[in-house]
């Protein structure tokens, strides 16, 4: 755990890193302290300078891009559901949910992380830019085969209780496909986000508002195709070359101690990779009872499957926006700001309707909810996909569904991001994971209910039951 204290103005690894990695000779002179209080306020000056329309155009354009890519994942979802390998190793649903949640457990946290780094003047020279480069991507890495190789474990388990019939080759199939999958996803969004950070450096945008809607724009489509293609050509080759599948599990358990090695000498990923499994851990596990909450509701109704993807993918990078915000901000204050800003409010008026500040955002984020829902259900409507007809009724109470989601996220996220720092943990690696698991939860939970509630009312016409 990272503890805050009077000696450490930040307390985090940002600040410990930093410090090691601080070399120019004019500041030797300095102490840590005045290096970092000196080079907040010149920093801090750009997040007042933020205005409502800056903050939105910046904000909706990647939120756009974000949601269309969920949408492509919905559709190549209806498309994959009818493959061979999904028919006969029906385990692999099981390792969607839990793939798909490795966007905000790890690249999204990497999104907040940077955005940090930047906003504080840690990505200034090449060198810092390397550094955290290497060691954040090897971090991921290292987390993705663990995560990966859990959850091929429990999709394996979960299998084979109901029939208790055990298959050796579906079950090295699942593994395989679970760690290359992770494995080659983290590292394609991983070097998305580093791109996206480093351009918005380049042209002045706060990486704060951007980054974590991008680096999730892609991050569903392309998990679902990579789980999907090596899947199935795992499956085609379990006749013909069966070691295939056991040789990939190996290698990949084999480079994940290679992985932890060059986070662990990262000065900016160290005290990640020692206290940083917590969040992770939770977070799938939060995310295995969404599961179960989904898996409920699509037996009873079918149109949910298309619009889960959507509401919870909107609510999650709406709120991961506003944590990484927090996140920042918190990093950025001094000391004795901290002492005065750092305060666990209940208060839920506080989170919305405050003067500037975080409210703003949220009144921003809150915006962006029924236009982006509407945009979005109506493409799926356009392209005739789902089972779900677009009555009046239906978009009434869908769109309440989803504003009430958001609207409980961001006061979750007030309170918990500001919890962690109190405690001494860093929000830029902790918070999003529990956020975005917590959004798909509700986000389930509150489709479903929205379903039942139209079935009761007399608008369950033949597509939203089927």
């Amino acid at each position: 755990m990272i503890k805050l204290n009077s000696d450490d103005s930040l307390g985090s690894p940002i600040v410990n890193a930093t410090r090691s990695t601080q070399v120019e000779s004019e500041k030797d002179s300095e102490s840590d302290e005045d290096q970092i209080r000196r080079l907040i306020p010149s920093q801090k000056k750009e997040i007042e300078d933020e205005n409502v329309w800056s903050i939105s155009i910046q904000m909706f354009i990647p939120f756009l891009l974000a949601g269309f890519g969920m949408v492509a994942a919905s559709l190549l979802l209806d498309i994959v559901q009818h493959w061979p390998v999904y028919r006969v190793v029906s385990e692999v649903y099981i390792l969607v949910p839990a793939l798909l949640g490795l966007k905000g457990n790890l690249e999204m946290t990497l999104a907040s992380r940077l955005s940090t780094h930047a906003n504080l003047g840690h990505m200034d020279t090449r060198k810092q830019q390397w550094t955290l480069i290497v060691g954040n991507l090897a971090l991921i890495q290292c987390q993705a085969m663990v995560v990966g190789l859990l959850a091929s474990v429990a999709a394996v388990v979960l299998g084979w209780i109901p029939d208790a019939r055990f298959d050796i080759h579906h079950a090295l199939l699942l593994c395989a496909s679970a760690l290359a999958t992770a494995s080659v996803a983290s590292f394609l969004l991983g070097l998305v986000t580093v791109t996206v950070i480093l351009l918005s450096k380049r042209m002045k945008i706060n990486p704060d508002n951007i980054a974590t809607p991008i680096a999730a724009s892609l991050g569903d489509l392309i998990t679902l195709a990579l789980l999907s293609g090596i899947a199935s050509l795992l499956y085609d080759a379990i006749d013909y070359a069966p070691w295939i599948a056991p040789t990939c599990v190996a290698f990949h358990i084999v480079v994940t101690p290679v992985w932890g090695y060059i986070a662990a000498r990262n000065p900016f990923t160290k005290e990640i990779l020692d206290y940083g499994w917590t969040p992770v851990i939770c977070a799938m596990l939060i995310g295995s009872v969404g599961g179960l909450t989904l898996d409920y509701t699509i037996s009873n109704y079918k149109g949910i499957a298309v619009f889960q993807l959507i509401i919870n993918g909107v609510g999650g990078n709406l709120v991961a926006v506003q944590a990484s915000r927090i996140s920042t901000s918190l990093h950025k204050e001094s000391w004795s700001d901290i002492q005065e800003k750092a305060v666990i409010r209940f208060n839920p008026f506080y989170t919305y309707l405050a003067k500037g500040g975080h409210a703003r955002t949220a009144r921003v984020l809150l915006a962006m909810v029924i236009p982006g829902h509407l945009i979005f259900a109506y493409t799926i409507s356009y392209l005739q996909a789902g089972h779900t007809s677009f009555t009046a009724i239906f978009i009434i109470v869908y769109l309440t569904a989803a504003l009430l989601q958001v609207i409980l996220l961001l006061y979750v996220a007030q309170l918990l991001v500001v919890w962690l720092w109190t405690r001494g943990i860093d929000p830029d690696n902790s918070a999003i994971p529990y956020l975005t698991a917590i959004g798909d939860l509700i986000g389930t939970a509150l489709l479903g209910i929205a379903f039942h509630i139209l079935y009761a009312i007399g608008d369950g016409d033949s597509d939203v039951g089927d």
